[in-house]
């Protein structure tokens, strides 16, 4: 008879396999816990309509509507950057939430744009054409490859390569930009087959961008900042796709000129 009552309840058991199996034909198995079933709704409910988004971006590009095309990219952004905040503020972050959420960044920031762009500029460039497109979409898929292996090494206020939906936006704001202006795709297909794969470029590179997520917005600013804010939202509601397009074209510049003006000094 075994005593129990002073060993360990780890050793207890330890000690009471050992007893129950003493042929050594016999394979104990280590006991796993069962995963957890479900997901959480809500932050996965704005990975899907980001998803969506740039699903429908495609669907509205095969059908010349280029301009809703690229609409719903940046639509896709917003809905992108809600799900995971709405995962941390409710506490509802998961493994399966994570990779669920780059799959759906391939679709909106990697395959939409480079379609879109296909579509609109470069097919009559041939072979030219749709190479400067899948260099895009491999750029989009090792940055996204090289941004989950990082998470919690890398500095958090600087992304590694132009962030995929930063990328996007280039291209869709320069098509919604261009469209408004009643330029075509004929027209810019040079410069689309060049900006295409440099931005594809850029996602894999070493450059680094601010991510600004060291900004602290609750603390107080000087009254002047407010009034830049007010300003931009006027512009961006005034001219909303030339204002966009300048902005993130902008920000894909700053890591390069960055890099110049630290060799200058």
């Amino acid at each position: 008879m075994i005593k129990v009552d002073d060993m360990p309840v780890e050793e207890t058991e330890k000690e009471l396999v050992k007893d129950e199996v003493e042929d050594d034909s016999v394979e104990v198995k280590p006991k796993v816990k069962n995963p957890r079933r479900g997901v959480y709704l809500l932050p996965n409910l704005f990975t899907t309509a980001a998803l969506f988004s740039g699903f429908y971006s495609i669907i509205a590009a095969m059908n010349g509507n280029y301009t809703h095309a690229a609409i719903a990219i940046f639509i896709s952004m917003v809905f992108d950057g809600l799900d995971g905040r709405v995962a941390r503020l409710t506490r509802t972050q998961s493994a399966f939430g994570a990779e669920y959420d780059s799959l759906a960044d391939m679709v909106s920031f990697g395959v939409a744009p480079a379609l879109v762009s296909f579509t609109w500029a470069l097919d009559p460039l041939g072979k030219v054409g749709w190479i400067a497109a899948f260099i895009y979409v491999v750029g989009a898929a090792l940055r996204l490859a090289r941004f989950n292996t990082m998470i919690g090494i890398e500095d958090k206020r600087y992304f590694t390569g132009l962030p995929s939906p930063a990328a996007a936006a280039i291209v869709a704001g320069v098509i919604w930009a261009s469209n408004h202006a009643g330029l075509t795709g004929e027209q810019l297909a040079s410069v689309m087959a060049l900006l295409v794969p440099v931005t594809g470029l850029l996602m894999v590179s070493n450059v680094k961008y601010r991510s600004f997520k060291d900004l602290n917005l609750k603390g107080r600013v000087p009254f002047v900042f407010l009034l830049i804010a007010v300003l931009i939202l006027v512009l961006v509601a005034l001219e909303p796709a030339l204002v966009l397009a300048a902005a993130f074209c902008a920000y894909g510049l700053w890591g390069i000129l960055g890099i110049v003006f630290k060799q200058l000094r």
